[in-house]
């Protein structure tokens, strides 16, 4: 009975801190690579690259912005299939190419 108390009782704890990181808006490393589901060497590398928004305000400690790790993250976006179908139209409607 005393595991499953402990067990519940760290699952409670881990969903709090993983909530408390929702809740900032500025991330240090360990947390963006918790955020992003990514490994630390990944992470640095693309820090390293400048392919990922971050900040060095002393020179070493890298920070992240929550909204702007969001936009990355919804970046290169797949249009679906209707969405592709409805751009071509308004492109050949706009073009003149289709009158109605």
């Amino acid at each position: 009975m005393d595991n499953k108390i402990i067990d519940k009782l760290n699952n409670i704890e881990k969903l709090l801190l993983e909530q408390q990181t929702l809740q900032k808006q500025v991330l240090n490393f360990n947390e963006a690579c918790k955020y992003l589901e990514l490994s630390q060497s990944h992470l640095y590398k693309l820090t390293s690259t400048c392919n990922i928004p971050h900040y060095k305000p002393n020179g070493k400690k890298i920070y992240f912005n929550r909204t702007e790790l969001d936009q990355w993250l919804l970046r290169n976006k797949s249009e679906s299939q209707d969405e592709i179908e409805q751009l071509a139209a308004n492109f050949l409607i706009n073009k003149g190419s289709i009158k109605l």
